[in-house]
């Protein structure tokens, strides 16, 4: 038996996610209503641009939470209650975000620098000795630099406080995708030793996440529907939004959904394919919570007049996730279906005419178009063998 820092390893025979994990992710739900209601309340470019941002705050959360524990053992006590904090930060962050741009912001970013400093902090200091340590000492150093002008903005005000945390989580971000280089430390390896990423583990990880996103548009849709009365047009739109999460389910599973395990695993440096995987759900989960605010729309207002703002994230929605979902088919073929981007583009061209139809109806087109790519998904795989994966690198 392992015992001292290694023995806070996660261990090869332990690829599946656990319970603990399971129950961080149910925070997400809160987290993501709360950020499709800010959006719904304030439907122009500025309310879009702060949604990215605070959006991409609790993702390198949630990732960073995860790349924790896909190296560490969540079974062990120590792991467990850094999980557990970075859970209720989590709950606070979510419920200070419909005014994180305004009085709430220093609230905001300075629960978001605690967890984000603990937490790596927390783990670093855990493996002291052990050169796991590398890896929490980076993430530790750019949180660190990114922390100033999270700090800053939140002690500023409206396009200072936008611009300075854009900066934020930009440099967080961007350091994430240059490898993390570091004074002395110098960039992250792609060394088991110090990464310890397990395919199956990860692959699971962004599985779950992408379910409890859906559970988000179940919930969004059931609580809208239930405010009012059982009328045919509201049944209509209930009925609309429940399939198109089931298109969105069936679409993302297809294939490339349980093939990222290999992908990983196959990689020499699994940091390089598990990063291309995390922008890519990230783009599905951003078209997630506006699809969220288009099936509120609709179920409230039917047959109301169709907004230019209602088109956008009724019709753009959609189209995120199957940007995020060819990222992710070319991740693990090296290719990208054709349906996807003409899926994409049968939206954007349908925009221009949805402002003269009923928000009922302009959801229908949405729902048709991943129908349509669901079904040509099914045909071109009856009959053939599975494909295997075979990533772009």
């Amino acid at each position: 038996m392992r015992s001292g820092a290694a023995g806070l390893l996660r261990r090869p025979e332990e690829p599946r996610a656990t319970y603990l994990e399971l129950f961080f992710d149910l925070v997400f739900v809160f987290g993501l209503a709360r950020l499709s209601q800010q959006l719904l309340e304030q439907l122009n470019w500025s309310g879009a641009f702060q949604l990215l941002v605070l959006l991409l705050a609790l993702w390198a959360v949630w990732a960073n939470t995860a790349r924790l524990t896909d190296r560490l053992s969540p079974r062990r006590t120590p792991i467990q209650l850094l999980v557990i904090a970075t859970m209720f930060a989590t709950l606070l962050m979510a419920a200070a975000v419909p005014e994180a741009f305004g009085e709430q912001g220093l609230i905001f970013a300075g629960i978001y620098v605690t967890t984000q400093i603990g937490r790596n902090a927390g783990a670093a200091l855990l493996l002291r000795g052990h050169e796991g340590q590398r890896a929490f000492l980076r993430q530790l150093f750019w949180f660190g630099v990114s922390a100033v002008p999270w700090i800053a903005g939140a002690v500023t005000h409206d396009t200072a406080r936008a611009v300075l945390w854009a900066l934020a989580v930009t440099v967080e971000y961007v350091s994430v995708s240059l490898g993390l280089p570091t004074p002395r430390l110098g960039r992250a390896s792609p060394r088991r030793a110090e990464f310890g990423i397990y395919g199956e583990h990860a692959a699971e990880r962004f599985r779950l996440l992408f379910l409890i996103a859906l559970g988000e548009l179940i919930l969004i849709s059931g609580l809208t529907f239930s405010r009012g009365r059982f009328e045919p047009e509201r049944v209509a739109a209930v009925a609309i939004a429940f399939a198109t999460t089931v298109l969105l389910w069936r679409i993302y599973i297809h294939r490339a959904g349980g093939l990222l395990a290999e992908v990983i695993d196959a990689d020499p440096d699994p940091h390089r394919a598990v990063i291309p995987a995390i922008y890519a759900h990230l783009f599905m989960v951003a078209g997630i919570v506006a699809i969220a605010v288009g099936d509120e729309l609709v179920i409230e207002h039917p047959f109301g007049h169709t907004k230019p703002a209602w088109v956008i994230v009724i019709l753009g929605g959609p189209a995120l996730f199957l940007v995020g979902r060819g990222m992710f088919e070319y991740e693990v073929f090296g290719r990208v279906s054709r349906s996807r981007p003409i899926g994409v583009l049968v939206l954007a061209a349908l925009s221009p005419a949805a402002s003269i139809l009923p928000p009922l109806l302009v959801a229908v087109a949405p729902a048709l178009v991943l129908a349509a790519i669901a079904a040509s998904d099914a045909a071109r795989a009856r009959g053939r063998p599975p494909e295997p994966p075979s990533p772009h690198g």
